[in-house]
């Protein structure tokens, strides 16, 4: 990771929906961030926090309500030319969460791997793209002779295993993995997940990794942060997190992770989040807050005292 090289910086990002008057629903609430160039920041939470929707927003899948994403320097929503999108499509690229419905059915592999190659012009000839295609199936554990097959022929870690290739088709920088083996079998999620981690160190990626699976967030993570209806709630390394978690919403989701001891699961005590816990003052200010060097918290001014004893 190099060091302190920001190459994603999200900025009070908020992403508000109208579901009917005078509803509206707050998906992403004034959440800030940093990501580092070379580095996985995972971004973790129950469904329906707001993580899929931070990953959507910053690669433009919606339009920003409010706040800033600023990758590579660059202001990524408002007006752009077709030359300026182009360019941020192939430096950040996304693997979705379903493996069966994020690849077209009609099309072969080998289209559906190069449909970016082809839209950026990466190939000089047939003979190149065709060669393009084969070393990507390669680079993802799949062979040449699945370049001509159509993704109902694959099993669900496989066609994953296409997603990632096309991803890698353009080359980008920065990826965004929107919980990508949640719809996989347990025993392929550490095949995909090893295969990430292989592919980051060769070609220099950077990764936000959006999942709920907390051991497996920590398993390929450099830092997490931790979302909780629609706002960032703690942001540390992944060695911190798990053994000095502050926030209660955090040590909730951490008592919730079954251990492999049966001793230990038994003895294992849930905690319970109660978000009225906290007993705000009417106007007190509630923001993330540097607990410690490189861990935040959202909290009072109140509760960063007692949030500053537990972490000694």
């Amino acid at each position: 990771m190099a060091e302190n090289q920001v190459l994603l910086e999200v900025k009070n990002l908020k992403q508000h929906f109208n579901v009917g008057k005078p509803n509206m629903v707050k998906a992403v609430d004034d959440v800030s961030f940093q990501v580092f160039k070379g580095e996985t920041l995972g971004l973790v939470g129950e469904s329906g926090c707001g993580k899929s929707t931070t990953g959507r927003t910053i690669i433009r899948l919606y339009d920003a309500t409010d706040g800033e994403v600023i990758f590579n320097g660059k202001n990524v929503h408002g007006k752009k030319s077709a030359k300026e999108l182009r360019e941020f499509n192939r430096n950040m690229q996304m693997i979705f969460q379903d493996p069966y419905a994020s690849l077209n059915p009609r099309m072969k592999v080998v289209d559906i791997i190069a449909e970016g190659i082809d839209i950026h012009g990466l190939a000089t000839s047939k003979e190149d793209r065709m060669n393009q295609v084969i070393d990507l199936l390669k680079t993802v554990g799949l062979n040449k002779e699945h370049a001509n097959r159509y993704p109902h022929e694959f099993s669900g870690g496989q066609r994953q295993r296409i997603g990632i290739a096309r991803a890698l088709a353009v080359q980008p920088e920065f990826i965004i993995a929107d919980e990508p083996i949640s719809a996989l079998d347990v025993s392929i999620q550490a095949q995909v997940v090893n295969l990430m981690k292989k592919l980051q160190k060769e070609k220099g990626l950077t990764y936000l990794f959006i999942a709920h699976d907390l051991s497996m967030v920590k398993y390929i993570s450099d830092r997490i942060g931790v979302m909780y209806f629609g706002k960032l709630v703690e942001l540390t390394t992944s060695e911190e997190l798990y053994n000095n978690p502050i926030h209660p919403y955090t040590r909730s989701l951490l008592s919730a992770i079954p251990q492999p001891d049966p001793i230990s699961e038994r003895t294992r005590k849930r905690i319970t989040y109660n978000p009225n816990m906290h007993d705000y003052a009417e106007g007190e200010e509630v923001k993330m807050r540097e607990v410690k060097p490189g861990h935040f918290v959202y909290c009072s001014e109140k509760e960063l005292e007692q949030y500053k004893k537990m972490s000694k």
